[in-house]
Order: structure tokens, then sequence, then C-alpha cells
């Protein structure tokens, strides 16, 4: 068999894209630039975090993995802003699964999040958690999932992200800094840890596109609290607070008013 090979022309960085057919130049993508997402992209409230991510958000089809120092210190920290973008209609809804501490509901309606809109599933091992964050991705869930996955493996992770393809929420799996040592399928990987006064530390662990290694550092006063705050206390820990013991929205007995569901099986 004969074959006939076309060369590109040879430039600095190997070819030229743009000496390419107009349509076909816009489908190139080189892996030092910022890829896409599969689908939407929602914005993080963070304009420099935006910026950082492709599409300009959290993506939606696929998983964010989000690693943390400790559980229930940053979550809602990271995630409050975003909040209402998550919720496009009244049948949305924002899915806890596993939160290693009860949801504070009255905290999180601060954030934008109407008690009605929360449910919490509590769960009683890792087997339940993986599977109830399965049965909720596969069934399309409008809103969003949060959940909490210390303990899961790069193979169940791998397959959350499979399932997550045909998902038009984000999904966030909340998982230990630790987790860093082994690969993860999961396109969107950022570590979060407290800053000074009230701010977050955010590094993105891996992206479509460029890796970087710089430190994004986002002021995160919660928005029922940056009107009422004089410029003296924003530059202060929180009054009375250390940072193990943040309850702004999780850490504190539940309501009447938050969803809960116990699933069994």
């Amino acid at each position: 068999m004969n074959a006939i090979v076309h060369t590109l022309p040879p430039t600095a960085s190997g070819f030229d894209r743009w000496q390419l057919p107009a349509h076909v130049a816009q489908a190139v993508w080189r892996g030092t630039e910022l890829g896409g997402t599969n689908g939407r992209a929602l914005s993080t409230g963070y304009e420099a975090l935006d910026a950082a991510l492709p599409g300009g958000g959290w993506p939606t089809q696929g998983l964010s993995e989000v690693l943390l120092a400790q559980a229930a210190l940053c979550e809602w920290r990271l995630l409050g802003p975003a909040l209402p973008g998550f919720l496009a209609d009244r049948n949305s809804r924002i899915y806890l699964v596993a939160p290693p501490k009860a949801p504070h509901a009255m905290g999180l309606a601060q954030l934008g999040l109407a008690p009605e809109q929360l449910v919490w599933i509590d769960v009683q091992g890792p087997a339940d958690s993986l599977w109830v964050t399965e049965q909720l991705i596969k069934s399309e869930a409008s809103g969003a999932v949060l959940a909490w996955l210390p303990q899961a493996r790069p193979e169940q992770v791998r397959r959350l992200q499979v399932l997550a393809l045909h998902c038009d929420a984000p999904v966030f799996l909340f998982r230990p800094e630790s987790a860093l040592r082994d690969a993860s399928p999961a396109p969107l990987r950022v570590s979060v840890a407290l800053g000074e006064s009230w701010g977050l530390e955010v590094r993105i662990r891996k992206r479509r596109g460029a890796s970087t290694d710089a430190v994004l550092h986002l002021e995160a006063v919660p928005g029922n609290l940056h009107s009422v705050l004089p410029p003296r206390l924003r530059a202060l820990p929180a009054p009375g607070m250390q940072p193990q013991e943040e309850t702004h929205a999780l850490g504190r007995p539940a309501t009447a008013t938050a969803a809960r569901l116990r699933i069994a099986h």
C-alpha cells in the first residue's frame, strides 16, 4: 500500500495553525492554551478564579475535585458565591452527600440557598456515599451535587466522571489533600486552604490546558457580612472564631427546614 504524507511548514513552535483554513484553525487547540469544557461553565463568583478555569467557571458535564487539608473548613466559603447560579429554577436542588458536619440551613439561606432547595442525604459508610452519588448523577439532577468521598479510589472516581459526562449539573467531590498522591480522572482538581484574614488560597492542580503553580488569593467574606463589616474587621480573623471552628454554613445542628434523607440499601 502506498501512502502520501503531507507535512505542514515548520515554525518555531512546530507549525503555524493560522496557515490552516479558518474553520480548521478554529478547531485546533494547543496544550499550552486554556482549554474549554464539555458543557456549560457556571461562574464561581470570583473573577480571578473564573479567569483561571477552562470555560470561565465551574464546569458541568464533568467532575470538579476539591482537595482540603481539613474537611468542613473551606467548602462553603469557596462555593458560596456560586450557589445562586446553580439554582436555575424552582425545581433545582443542592444535594449534599455525607457532609462531615450537619448543614446549617439558615446560614446557607443567607448565601442564597432557600431551605427547601437543600437536600441533605445522610449515609452510613463509604460504599453508601458512593452509591448515592452515582444515583444522583445518573438521574441528571438539576442544581448541583456535592459529595464528601474521602476514601474514594481512583477507579471509583473514574466511574463517577464517566457518569458526570451526561449530567448538566456541576458535581463536586470533596477529598483530602493526600489524594494528590494519586492520579485522578477528574478534569478539574483544585486545592483550597484558609488564607490571611477572610481570604482563601486556591491552587489549580489540574485543568484542561497549561499547568499553573500560581496561588490565587480570594477575598471570601460571606456576602451577608460584606456590607456590615467595618474595614478594620475585614483585615482580621473572624471575631471569636478559630479556623478549625468555622461554622458559617456547615457544622451546626440542622433545623427542621433542612430536608434530611437517610438512605439504606
